[in-house]
């Protein structure tokens, strides 16, 4: 296998997933509001009307106009209301107001709302103690969005603040970037189900629940196949099938350099490898690469090199198949504990991440050690990337975290 990169450094892997699985984006559909929640919009929407449409009160009160009031007290004649709801046909004249409530649209006249509280009602007598600025407590029409400004752009994650933002506009649907369809597969013939019995030598499938709910985490819909056996026949029959039906393919276990590893040369006989091998700890086997129709990520099958090559390119595959072109938010926190690493690799560190009493974010290292050590990942929540080359980093220094979920 000399064909395609080995051992890359850690941002110029990153950089190949990108760029390939953009080049390899997934198709559109559009979909009403409620089914648009955390998906990537692929079209940009403009508003087809302002925000607010019209001019309403921001308060409960009185609608007039400013030129009526003088300094100390100042009576007004109250000729009508206007609640919240369809626009009634209102005009305040001179000397006039209107009673009004929050969000009810102005009369016309009106340019100011005096708040209820600084106010005294005798009969159609409107008595305002404190005369207010002039436009106070009034939302103008468009002062929010503009009709036809551009308020929600292609590539960006759908929040629910963005999809009620649509929603206030009417809009019905929105264009989305289909999801990946994704087939999870664990290898190795010693795994077994987790309730049956263990024969010496055997050990429980984690792997695959692990991977599940990290798909699940990026609101995807996994598929797990039966486990992959140590067979090569058996591997380039399953992958190749799922290879046909499915957008991604994620894999751990058998992806190194041993008797038993048969992934990577099934990806490179029948597909192609992007990479294979990364210069990272743990998670150095890890291969990238295509098999007909799916991408594939082969992750190495110790449980924490699963974490640290699905955090760190299983996320950016799964970004850009959806067209996602705003970043997710960079994560810092300052050292709880010293970290010194005398190799090249850039390394991730198990890590309990939390903010103290000062609003610091902290992260306190796990000092468990060993790719192995499940538990050590269930006790953190976040891993800590220490950069490449040797590094002796005191505590209070401020690195980089990547959280679970």
């Amino acid at each position: 296998m000399t064909d395609f990169p080995i051992q890359l450094a850690f941002d110029d892997a990153v950089a190949i997933v990108r760029d390939v699985a953009a080049k390899h984006r997934l198709d559109t559909e559009t979909l009403p509001l409620s089914r648009t929640h955390g998906r990537i919009l692929a079209t940009d929407v403009h508003a087809p009307i302002a925000l607010p449409p019209f001019d309403n009160s921001a308060m409960d009160g009185f609608a007039l106009r400013h030129a009526d009031l003088r300094e100390g007290e100042t009576t007004l004649r109250l000729i009508d209301e206007q609640f919240a709801g369809r626009a009634r046909e209102i005009r305040v004249g001179e000397g006039e107001c209107v009673r009004i409530t929050t969000g009810a649209p102005m009369p016309a006249g009106a340019n100011t709302v005096v708040i209820k509280e600084n106010t005294r009602v005798d009969g159609d007598r409107v008595v305002v103690l404190t005369p207010p600025d002039a436009g106070a407590n009034l939302r103008r029409e468009g002062e929010d969005v503009r009709a036809g400004e551009c308020v929600l752009q292609a590539g960006k994650r759908l929040t629910p603040a963005r999809v009620s933002l649509a929603a206030s506009l009417g809009v019905p649907s929105l264009t989305v970037f289909r999801k990946p369809t994704v087939a999870v597969f664990s290898s190795g013939d010693e795994l077994v189900e987790p309730g049956l019995s263990l024969a010496p030598g055997e050990i429980y499938d984690s792997n695959r629940e692990l991977l599940m709910g990290l798909l699940r985490a990026e609101g995807l819909e996994p598929t797990a196949w039966p486990r992959l056996p140590d067979d090569p026949k058996r591997v380039e029959i399953a992958l190749r099938d799922a290879g046909c039906a499915f957008d991604l393919i994620v894999t751990c276990g058998a992806v190194s350099a041993g008797e038993k590893d048969h992934i990577p040369a099934v990806v490179q006989q029948f597909g192609q490898v992007h990479f294979w091998k990364v210069r990272m700890k743990p998670g150095m086997p890890v291969l990238f690469g295509s098999l007909d129709q799916a991408r594939v990520l082969a992750l190495p099958g110790n449980p924490v090199s699963v974490f640290a090559t699905f955090l760190g390119f299983g996320r950016t595959l799964i970004d850009a198949l959806q067209g996602r072109t705003e970043p997710r938010p960079a994560e810092r926190a300052q050292l709880v504990a010293p970290i010194e690493k005398s190799h090249a690799r850039r390394e991730f560190q198990r890590a309990t991440v939390f903010c103290d009493e000062h609003g610091v974010l902290r992260a306190d290292p796990n000092p468990a050690v060993g790719s192995h050590r499940l538990r050590a990942v269930g006790e953190s929540n976040a891993l800590i990337v220490v950069p490449d080359g040797p590094q002796r980093l005191a505590a209070g220094t401020v690195v980089e975290i990547l959280r679970y979920a």
